[in-house]
């Protein structure tokens, strides 16, 4: 590894291992490490805090769910799995039940936004899934075929008590 010192005033000597600078001005030097890398090209080594990751940005998308419009702000870097979590709260839809579709094209779960092409400021369609819509449909029709039943019942119930309260008298 090599270190050196950059400033106006500092002059660069070389080393295998190490750079040492002299120089009046050291109190107001920034230190800059370098390292060899093995193709033999000399680079500045990066920082711990620097991972060669860019920042996360979020984006802004504006999502279309029927005649009802969203707004949400989510990474950048996101999956459209992590939309339809954000999603859920905001429409009541299960993300099962959830289609995003975006140019025209449905997304899976684990498509990253960033590598489909979204920007911020941008349009997703969410649609609810048909098959989720027959399951309620079905599931809506059974309840209430329940509820028929529990309602003979409770006034078959009802006509009991008041014979159970005349045959008591």
């Amino acid at each position: 590894m090599v270190k050196t010192r950059s400033h106006l005033c500092a002059k660069m000597s070389s080393s295998s291992t190490t750079t040492a600078m002299s120089t009046s001005c050291r109190d107001h030097e920034d230190e800059i490490e370098w390292e060899m890398r093995p193709g033999g090209m000399l680079v500045q080594k990066r920082n711990d805090k620097d991972d060669g990751v860019p920042p996360l940005l979020n984006v802004r998308l504006r999502i279309l769910y029927g005649v009802l419009r969203y707004e949400i702000s989510v990474n950048s870097q996101a999956t459209f799995g992590e939309v339809k979590k954000v999603l859920t709260s905001k429409t009541g839809l299960q993300i099962g039940d959830q289609k995003i579709t975006y140019k025209e094209k449905e997304r899976g779960n684990g498509e990253y936004l960033d590598r489909c092409g979204v920007k911020d400021r941008s349009k997703l369609i969410l649609m609810e899934d048909p098959s989720s819509i027959e399951r309620k449909y079905i599931e809506m029709r059974k309840n209430a075929r329940i509820q028929t039943a529990f309602r003979a019942i409770s006034d078959v119930s009802m006509e009991v008590d008041k014979l159970a309260e005349q045959v008591s008298v």
